[in-house]
């Protein structure tokens, strides 16, 4: 029999420390849609240290962390509510896993991660900020000093002169959706439950932070047995207000060129389906950013491709003579917009369905305020009994730029010589004549992301991962890990490619041995070319003429134009247990590739890759896109520079 609290006798409780009724809480909470019904928070990654070791760590043991049984029965745990526990090599990297996790679990499930204080808690605020930025859920519980304050300071504690009570944990407030620290156990009750709410809100989700001091995670307490009962978080789907909805049927009947702008709220409402029926019915062509990208497969005739600075042709020209911009889901970034120069037509009018209202109504937009998924078909069930369709000349005119865009595409990918050195776009291509609609590939940061948005035909809701809210370095392993667990369980396991260039590679390799640890099958191409290629390309078009981008010896004049550095980053990836396979021509890696895809654990294929010239490499920005260039210089590459700078800047405008 349990006990019972002393304020209610007829109360049972069981005493736990904090961190064991944590874990015992966490395990227990579920996520509903659609009749769907999974874990909230399925697994924890940890690095231990004095500030959670004893705690948490502790904790996750009890809860049969990482073995096949439910521990001792301590908190309570059975089968069904053991906590498995992920091993991490670097906090940041931890985080991104999680992230990339939620985002294929289509942020019904999502992850725990737990560190010590000081270092540790603070290598969290980048992955919390990407996680943010991109909406996408994640708990972190971060050691954090003691709330008794038994002597002062401890190890590891930032001393703030004018407030006792601030630690270096609260550098995770700015990123976070929600923030508390746990300095009573009985305080947790409510964080806890504040915590699952955010988490399960598709409005307002993203990093939540529950910060842990040492000495409460170990301290016991009677905690009422219902606090452990389970419990289920309605994921909702809001539907549109009646007069948004009204207003928003007019503005598309009046319409004669929209342009739908697809953003990652599509794909986090698993709205696809109904998307493809809502342009099915009127022939609205659909451009998607990068998070959006995959909501219709590329060889949909609706598709116009990617929009923006990274974007098509075609999506860009739509753009810019669109009267109506129908933005699904979509933040309406500086990429998406091109730095507000993209939407041209004087009469241009803009339509946001969007599940918050602080997005629904950016750039003056007519707000739809609902769920992806709820708005389209509220809006084509509206639009049906009108028999709306854009004009057939309209139609003709995007599916013929369509297949322009496509030679441009074939030319990109073309390898006319196959005992060549591979281009970067090459490398795309091998692969895009390689794989299925099973394949994932996860992508963040540097000149690939834009190649990707162009060139890239998504042939599944869920194959196009890159990551650009953030564009954080070093995403991409750790996240292409959390992708490899979500899919867990599945025969034959979905194939997931991590691509990365040699500086994101430098940047965050860690979870390398991750991948050996837990013999997930990572294919990661690394793509060699001796710099931060994608920031080179952008320093020359400011003005700053490459200047600290190559990875080269020191010249005689102190600069980097000598040789390339002698790094070897197969052999690295080797060393931290990975099977390498290195390819250095076309056929090469061709070979290598469908090597990689066949393997049943980590592998890895290195290349080097060659410039292109300008008619194999990819295409050009098909918009502008912000970086501001000195306005005075003594250097003419900066002085022309700042000459097309004031160019281009001269068509911005505010829509209002």
């Amino acid at each position: 029999m349990s006990p019972t609290s002393p304020a209610n006798p007829a109360c049972p409780t069981r005493r736990l420390t904090t961190a064991q009724a944590l874990v015992a809480f966490l395990a227990r909470q579920y996520t509903e849609r659609d009749g769907r019904r999974q874990r909230l928070i399925s697994a924890t990654w940890g690095i231990f240290g004095h500030g959670n070791v004893a705690g948490i760590g502790q904790a996750l043991l009890e809860a049969g962390g990482g073995r096949s049984g439910g521990g001792n029965g301590g908190a309570g745990n059975g089968a069904a509510h053991r906590m498995p526990y992920l091993q991490g090599r670097n906090e940041q990297a931890m985080v991104h896993a999680a992230v990339g996790y939620a985002r294929q679990s289509g942020r019904l499930s999502a992850h725990a991660v737990t560190t010590s204080i000081g270092p540790g808690a603070t290598n969290l605020v980048t992955g919390a900020a990407l996680a943010t930025i991109n909406r996408l859920p994640v708990l972190l519980l971060p050691g954090d000093t003691f709330a008794t304050r038994p002597a002062d300071p401890v190890l590891q504690q930032l001393e703030v002169e004018y407030a006792g009570d601030v630690s270096v944990n609260d550098c995770l407030r700015p990123v976070s959706r929600y923030f508390d620290r746990i300095t009573r156990p009985e305080a947790l009750i409510p964080a806890a439950l504040q915590a699952m709410r955010v988490l399960a809100d598709p409005a307002g989700t993203g990093a939540v932070t529950l910060a842990l001091p040492q000495d409460v995670q170990a301290e016991a307490y009677d905690w009422p047995e219902e606090f452990f009962a389970e419990r289920d978080w309605h994921v909702r789907r809001p539907a549109p207000d009646a007069h948004e909805r009204e207003a928003a049927v007019r503005a598309v009947r009046s319409a004669r060129r929209p342009l739908i702008v697809a953003g990652g709220g599509v794909r986090h409402s698993a709205a696809e389906e109904t998307l493809a029926a809502f342009t099915a019915a009127t022939r609205i062509p659909v451009a998607s950013t990068q998070a959006g990208k995959g909501a219709l497969r590329h060889d949909h005739p609706a598709d116009v491709g990617g929009i923006g600075h990274t974007g098509t042709a075609t999506a860009d020209e739509l753009a810019r003579t669109a009267d109506l911009v129908i933005g699904i889901g979509t933040r309406f970034s500086d990429f998406t917009t091109a730095s507000g120069t993209l939407f041209a037509n004087p009469a241009v009018r803009f339509l946001h369905l969007n599940i918050t209202g602080f997005d629904a109504h950016k750039l003056a937009a007519l707000p739809l305020v609902a769920d992806a998924r709820a708005g389209l078909e509220a809006l084509t069930a509206a639009l049906a009994g009108h028999g709306y369709r854009v004009d057939p000349a309209y139609e003709t005119e995007y599916t013929g730029a369509k297949e322009a865009w496509e030679e441009r595409v074939e030319a990109s990918f073309a390898t006319p010589d196959p005992t060549a050195r591979p281009t970067q776009t090459q490398v795309l291509g091998l692969l895009d004549a390689l794989v299925t609609e099973e394949d994932i590939l996860i992508n963040a940061a540097g000149s690939l992301p834009g190649d990707l948005h162009k060139l890239w035909r998504t042939r599944s809701r869920d194959q196009y991962h890159v990551e650009y809210g953030y564009s954080c370095m070093g995403y991409e392993i750790p996240a292409a890990i959390g992708v490899l667990l979500a899919a867990e369980g599945r025969t034959p396991r979905r194939p997931v490619w991590a691509l990365v260039g040699d500086g994101t590679y430098l940047m965050n390799p860690t979870e390398i041995v991750t991948a050996v640890q837990e013999n997930l099958p990572l294919k990661l191409v690394v793509l060699q070319n001796h710099g931060y290629a994608s920031i080179g390309g952008l320093s020359e078009s400011v003005g700053a003429e490459r200047f600290g981008t190559a990875y080269r010896h020191r010249d005689a004049d102190g600069g980097f134009t000598g040789p390339p550095l002698p790094v070897d980053l197969a052999a690295n990836a080797a060393s931290l247990g990975m099977r390498v396979l290195r390819a250095t021509t076309v056929d090469d890696l061709r070979t290598a590739l469908s090597e990689a895809r066949d393997a049943g654990g980590p592998t890895c294929v290195y290349v080097e890759t060659e410039t292109p010239d300008t008619v194999s490499g990819p295409p050009p920005a098909q918009a502008w896109w912000d970086v501001p260039v000195a306005e005075t210089a003594s250097r003419p590459a900066a002085v022309k520079a700042r000459e097309e700078y004031d160019r281009q800047v001269a068509a911005r405008r505010r829509h209002l």
